[in-house]
């Protein structure tokens, strides 16, 4: 269904037009003096210039113009042109009606739905999941769930890195502990062992061992880079041991973002690009797009609109083996071929920045993708320490992330521990409110922000937080469990709603142009600023109206009904997000 503020423009615009004058002029805004108005038109002040009139002259004659005025309780023009509105209670409370009646509670579908692809993923396999993966999986999650909700075709993928240096560095330094190991044993003809010669535990020893080893020790490191190019050239060993390092490491990466409540629905890896990059190079090479420049095979990305260096786009190394962007190149070509998408969105540090728009530049540039196909790149800033430094463990360690959910469930607990509750229950919330504690805290900032994450403030039961819209939604839940055996109908014409009514139903009304928003934008913190003032606007409400004790009959029957479609708002709000409310805490 259109949104309440487009209505109210179309209306406007329409008197606009019958006084000759443009319709856009007749765009309308939320008012920023809430004391003066709900809704607020400025269009009069820029037709002024055009149309060579005072701008209260305009604003007199569009409301002499305009057609419908049953949309409002109230509208006029003030000095120097402003036309102000307020709306009619039956209009808002018809305009409910019609959002409650609606599955998807008055949020348009897509009229051309695109089928999406989101890499939101990029875990490297043998290595547990730290803090820096948050911001990826978290606003991942919540763009995919945002763009599904409006109609689109959307699909995770993880794109697990399992093809690099780290699974190099893994082998090679199992094959100093273990060398009698038959993987390392180039004469060997027999089966492999099914198991794998590791637990995940040990796995994740092995490969920080290898990491800082390779720092020092320029031999081993070289050796884990041979090791490397065995595997992607196909030695019968290595390729045993990278399917033991997959058999080990993806449940456990499973049942961490698990505990993030993220989904992907692809496990796709980089090595799945493989069998599309010989046929891709030579491509490039047959179109005239790739040439060897000192000895590597590189494609140029520079456009004359550019302002900064932009290095060329390297396809091969000098000694043939592959790089990431030829993985990413490929992997492009993989999702065209599987599932023909009308965008590819990537989220990545936003350090990450020119390395995509060389990846994108190359993709056009060599026909990967068309026109018609939409490459986006979402970059997200750091989550930072108190110091304002990316955050880290108290001896200056990268946290893992499991370590850190741990955590904020274990302060939410603490914070819970005079509730009146068994431990079990009591732990079972914790969990939930951690997670909306952690998720809200870091989507209630602008993806491209750095943020300070701050435990204190994210657990806060008050203020712009998890925990608080979650409070709300259970204060909800409350009152409804005691008005279970009456019935909820909306009315806005038999009684006179109070100021925080009024502001209750226009907050609910625009559920659907927060999702718009941030459907455009990409930007879930449209959803959390959208939840955060409807959570606001409830419980300014709650405290002047005794919903449970009124005696009005109709007045409590319109209350509960729209109490009850707050509670769904607040609910699909926080579906977006990716977490859920408890019915107590």
């Amino acid at each position: 269904m259109d949104k309440i503020i487009d209505i109210i423009s179309q209306e406007l615009k329409k008197a606009f037009e019958r006084c000759g004058y443009d319709s856009e002029y007749g765009r309308v805004v939320v008012s920023n003096r809430p004391d003066l108005c709900q809704y607020q038109c400025n269009g009069s002040l820029a037709a002024a210039k055009a149309y060579k009139k005072a701008p209260i002259q305009i604003a007199n004659a569009v409301l002499e113009a305009l057609e419908n005025k049953d949309y409002f309780s109230e509208i006029e023009a003030v000095m120097p042109g402003f036309i102000n509105m307020n709306l009619s209670a039956a209009f808002v409370t018809d305009y409910l009606k019609s959002m409650s009646e609606d599955e998807k509670l008055g949020v348009r579908t897509e009229k051309e739905p695109k089928t999406i692809v989101i890499d939101y993923g990029g875990p490297n396999l043998a290595k547990p999941l730290h803090v820096g993966h948050l911001r990826s999986a978290v606003i991942g999650e919540s763009v995919k769930r945002i763009l599904r909700y409006t109609g689109n075709n959307v699909i995770g993928d993880a794109h697990l890195g399992d093809w690099g240096l780290q699974i190099g560095l893994v082998i090679t330094e199992l094959k100093e502990r273990q060398p009698d190991l038959p993987y390392f044993d180039d004469d060997y003809n027999g089966e492999y062992p099914s198991e794998p010669p590791f637990t995940i535990s040990e796995l994740e020893e092995i490969y920080p061992c290898a990491s800082s080893k390779s720092k020092t020790d320029e031999e081993f490191k070289e050796a884990a880079r041979a090791a490397v190019f065995k595997l992607h050239s196909g030695h019968k060993g290595y390729r045993a041991l990278w399917q033991h390092i997959l058999a080990v490491s993806v449940p456990d990466l499973k049942r961490n973002y698990d505990k993030l409540n993220v989904c992907f629905e692809l496990w796709k890896k980089e090595s799945d690009a493989q069998p599309y990059i010989a046929d891709m190079v030579q491509a490039m090479k047959d179109g005239g797009f790739a040439y060897i420049s000192d000895g590597a095979l590189v494609v140029d990305v520079k456009e004359d609109t550019d302002t900064k260096e932009m290095p060329p786009c390297m396809i091969l190394k000098s000694n043939g083996a592959t790089l990431y962007n030829t993985t990413d190149l490929a992997t492009i070509v993989e999702r065209m071929k599987l599932f023909s998408p009308d965008r590819i969105i990537y989220l990545t540090d936003q350090r990450q920045s020119l390395y995509f728009e060389q990846i994108f530049r190359c993709a056009r540039k060599t026909g990967l993708v068309g026109p018609e196909t939409e490459l986006t790149y979402l970059g997200f800033g750091t989550m930072n320490g108190k110091d304002g430094k990316p955050f880290k463990t108290r001896d200056g360690g990268v946290m893992r992330l499991e370590y850190l959910i741990n955590d904020v469930n274990e302060a939410v607990y603490n914070k819970m521990s005079e509730r009146d509750m068994e431990e079990e229950e009591a732990r079972k919330i914790a969990a939930v409110v951690g997670l909306a504690a952690l998720k809200y805290g870091d989507l209630s900032n602008q993806p491209s922000k750095d943020y300070v994450f701050d435990m204190e403030r994210f657990i806060s039961f008050e203020g712009n937080t998890g925990p608080y819209i979650l409070y709300t939604m259970v204060r909800i839940k409350s009152i409804l469990s005691r008005c279970a055996d009456k019935e909820g109908a909306l009315n806005g014409q038999a009684y006179e709603p109070s100021p925080e009514e009024t502001q209750l139903k226009l907050a609910a009304s625009r559920f659907n142009e927060a999702v718009e928003h941030a459907a455009e934008e990409l930007a879930p913190n449209k959803i959390c600023q959208y939840i955060y003032e409807l959570s606001n606007a409830f419980n300014a409400f709650y405290h002047v109206s005794s919903i449970v004790g009124e005696s009005d009959k109709v007045k409590q029957a319109s209350w509960i009904a729209l109490i009850k479609l707050t509670l769904r708002i607040l609910e699909n709000g926080i579906s977006l997000l990716a977490f859920e409310a408890p019915d107590r805490m």
